[in-house]
């Protein structure tokens, strides 16, 4: 695939070719929830075993608030994908989680990552927020900002909230979330942290939220502490990393958040990143206009994005 393509132009085909690579015909049914259509008017759907979109439309309004708990999906997950209907392809994979109330972000919570950084490891989880309107699709360019000279990657974990969530435990606190999916926190580190203020404005930016291309349901990932992510730039292993090594796991961020804030169907957490981002290499390396960047985490899809000027 030549990367010279503009993903603006025909971006419906070269996801198509992308999905094809990556979902091999599956002998057991994997629920893979996620949305498609233009961008502000993505509808629900599913992805089958055989790697055909269906559709959601009339089953729930979108993968959204309570289409989240766990009664919901259940339900989802006692239909025949078969009896859905096929939606034609190629089509805009959006993001795969719809009108999220709040993404929260975990900082520094891989050690080599903050060693890299040249940060102290964090006693308790280090919170900032991403404003919603960072979201994007996992295959939609990624907008280097006006006046960017520092636009980096981060492949991480996004976790998925599906019940209400306050003062919960670390025992019980996958019992609230819905499930999960691939999260790329795309950063502009002289905005964060060279700008003053908190860590908001250099993630917050359009497009630097990426999630999905689908949302794996929480019975699916039976262990989140024990996922291998990777992320590429130009066909260039940048991260390499597993959920074994974060400081905070998942339910201890689950736990700790809901003392702080209630946890709505909805929201997410992006959980971190692993060591390997372009603000550690010596010297610093960025992402400028025509790259293509690469990201997985086992289990959960890939996504490509190319960098275009915004």
């Amino acid at each position: 695939m030549s990367v010279a393509r503009c993903w603006m132009l025909e971006p419906s085909a070269i996801q198509h070719e992308l999905l094809a690579a990556q979902h091999p015909r599956e002998t057991t049914a994997v629920m893979k929830l996620l949305r498609y259509g233009p961008p502000g008017q993505e509808k629900p759907g599913l992805m089958d075993a055989a790697g055909q979109i269906r559709s959601l439309a009339g089953v729930v309004d979108d993968i959204a608030g309570h289409a989240l708990s766990a009664a919901s999906l259940d339900r989802l997950g006692q239909i025949d994908p078969q009896t859905l209907e096929a939606v034609k392809q190629p089509v805009r994979i959006g993001p795969c989680v719809g009108r999220v109330g709040k993404m929260m972000c975990i900082g520094l919570n891989y050690a080599e990552h903050a060693a890299e950084t040249g940060a102290t490891l964090p006693a308790e989880p280090v919170l900032f927020m991403k404003a919603t309107s960072a979201i994007s699709g996992p295959y939609d360019d990624i907008q280097i900002p006006r006046g960017s000279t520092q636009t980096d990657w981060e492949v991480e974990l996004g976790v998925v909230i599906g019940e209400r969530a306050k003062y919960v435990s670390e025992a019980a606190a996958l019992d609230y979330v819905a499930g999960y999916c691939v999260s790329h926190d795309v950063s502009e580190r002289q905005f964060q942290k060279e700008r003053g203020g908190q860590w908001t404005k250099g993630k917050s930016c359009d497009t630097f939220g990426p999630i999905g291309p689908w949302l794996v349901t929480n019975d699916e990932v039976p262990d989140p502490q024990n996922l291998s992510l990777w992320l590429e730039v130009d066909g260039k292993r940048r991260q390499d990393g597993s959920t074994r090594t974060m400081i905070f796991g998942v339910k201890k961020l689950v736990s700790y958040l809901s003392q702080f804030m209630t946890l709505h169907p909805g929201d997410i957490i992006s959980t971190g990143t692993p060591s390997g981002v372009g603000m550690g290499c010596k010297p610093p390396e960025f992402l400028r206009p025509g790259q293509t960047v690469r990201l997985s985490v086992q289990g959960l899809g890939e996504q490509q994005q190319r960098t275009v000027q915004g």
